[in-house]
């Protein structure tokens, strides 16, 4: 957990690049990262030396013999603020260029062909060394909070309706799909990967265990059964090559973003996720990434953006063949249904538009989602919660690729525990744990085989926040997903007197007021 004492440091990191002239969150965020990643690469050769000198094996260093003055631990030392300018911006920067082009598949190959120094003054750069060295970057539970600090900072949507997800609707959405060790996650308009990195958080947490302990696990290889010993503390232990290399996907075609999406997952502890620049509509995306963009994932958690310019004759056409459509939102649902493997199951935010709308694509989608798909829940979020980026009024789609719906869970969340003015102080009201609890509830039935009769009693009141509803009512409204559509308001008989009562009553106050006045008057 991220301490006081360490968000001081950051805010006065954050203020002395404003006062240097540096004011755009983005580029302070990404300048911060470049020198992290400077200090890493230190720290990791330092960590291969030593293991080296106990191993008495040999390791590739990553700086040459000329090189070693970009070091962070030389660079921290340099004395002259104008020397340290010039080091850095003429030798690091080039060498991060360089090492990208030597090793196109390592982890930063992709966005450090255009990397620059941003910051023109020494004694800002002076400042921004020291700050960044004294930040606890050797501590994998700290380094990642630290990181997604730094990304609350980000206050402005971007051109193409792109904006922060708040993190507590991330966890959510986690929740609600509950992923495994084995699967492979995705996020095909990723940012700065904030759903990528809370979903290792969840792993984290579920495969964890009271450290200290040891259990012996049976695990059948090939048909052969052998024990091993594992450290309970980190159950995540023996999938830790594929958590590290083949669980985290993610794509973006900003390579401000990626940089700052791929040092987010590497400070929360991921070793090398695939993070890649793409714009996944196009059809690049399938020629370059074939078996990402077909039935590649068994997870994918999204808020794609809701609008931006688009040309429609760089789309796949895989895509405009299931709706022809140039809406980002609806293409963004038809990519993810493509991306999924059969039983893979996808939570994705999208605009209560895409919910209702009335044209013939946005139609289509909802047809294709309930009747060639699972279409499992719809989650209403209240207008409030992308404050102050946007105000629009948006809803999670909970869907499984394959099969038929059969009926559709909706929940009407009205309070996610912040206030939903621009301000979005923390209250008391928060209906995201009893959504998620809900869910469960339902996903239990569901598992179970319960009969239509069992869930329709459990669920089937729709006066109530969840309740279900099934798929033939859907269909007969030309598969309106809207939640007013379906759910029922109960309205309260209010009495009132008779007007003559209302009257008399109005009169007899009259009378009242003035004779009040009178005996005031006779004072005077």
């Amino acid at each position: 957990m991220i301490t006081g004492q360490l968000k001081s440091k950051i805010d006065k990191l954050w203020e002395e690049f404003w006062t240097g002239g540096i004011t755009n969150p983005l580029t302070v965020i990404e300048q911060i990262t470049f020198l992290m990643y400077a200090r890493l690469l230190d720290m990791n050769d330092i960590s291969d030396e030593k293991k080296a000198l106990r191993t008495k094996q040999t390791f590739k260093p990553r700086f040459n013999a000329d090189q070693q003055n970009i070091r962070w631990q030389n660079l921290k030392h340099i004395e002259s603020a104008d020397l340290l300018l010039t080091t850095i911006r003429d030798q690091l920067f080039p060498y991060f260029k360089s090492s990208a082009a030597d090793n196109g598949n390592s982890l930063f190959a992709e966005f450090m062909k255009d990397a620059q120094l941003m910051v023109q003054k020494p004694s800002l750069l002076v400042k921004a060394v020291t700050m960044v060295d004294e930040l606890p970057l050797d501590k994998g539970d700290t380094k990642g909070d630290l990181y997604e600090y730094l990304l609350s900072k980000l206050t402005t949507a971007g051109i193409n309706g792109q904006f922060r997800t708040p993190r507590h609707i991330i966890r959510a959405m986690v929740e609600l799909l509950d992923p495994v060790a084995t699967d492979r996650i995705c996020d095909p308009a990723c940012g700065t990967a904030g759903f990528l990195s809370v979903a290792y958080e969840f792993m984290l947490q579920k495969y964890s265990s009271p450290a200290g302990t040891f259990t012996e696990k049976n695990i059948n290889d090939k048909g052969e059964k052998e024990t091993q010993t594992f450290y309970t503390g980190d159950l995540l232990g023996k999938h830790r090559k594929h958590v590290d290399t083949d669980m985290f996907h993610g794509f973006d075609f900003d390579a401000t973003m990626l940089r700052i999406a791929a040092m987010n997952l590497v400070m929360h502890g991921v070793a090398d996720p695939d993070i890649h620049y793409q714009d996944t509509l196009s059809q690049r995306f399938t020629e370059n990434h074939p078996r990402a963009a077909n039935e590649g994932f068994d997870i994918v958690l999204a808020n794609p953006p809701f609008k931006g310019s688009l040309d429609e004759g760089d789309v796949a056409p895989e895509l405009l063949r299931m709706v022809k459509t140039k809406k980002t939102e609806l293409l963004f649902v038809a990519l993810i249904l493509r991306m999924l493997r059969i039983g893979g199951r996808a939570a994705v935010i999208v605009p209560d538009g895409v919910l209702f709308g009335s044209s013939n694509a946005h139609q289509q989608l909802r047809e294709e989602l309930i009747e060639r798909n699972q279409l499992e829940a719809i989650i209403s979020l209240p207008s409030g919660v992308f404050k102050p980026y946007a105000g629009v009024s948006t809803a999670i789609i909970v869907f499984t690729k394959g099969g038929c719906t059969e009926r559709v869970l909706f929940y009407d969340l009205a309070a996610d525990g912040f206030s939903l003015d621009d301000k979005r102080t923390p209250i008391n009201a928060n209906d995201l744990p009893d959504a998620v609890s809900q869910w469960r509830a339902y996903q239990k039935l569901v598992a179970n085989n319960a009969s239509s009769k069992a869930i329709a009693k459990r669920f089937g009141d729709k006066t109530q926040k969840a309740f279900v509803v099934d798929k033939a009512d859907i269909a007969s409204q030309k598969y309106d997903l809207s939640i007013n559509r379906y759910k029922q308001v109960v309205y309260q008989e209010e009495s009132y007197a008779a007007p003559k009562d209302i009257l008399r009553e109005l009169k007899k106050l009259e009378e009242d007021i003035l004779n009040d006045l009178c005996e005031l008057e006779g004072m005077l």
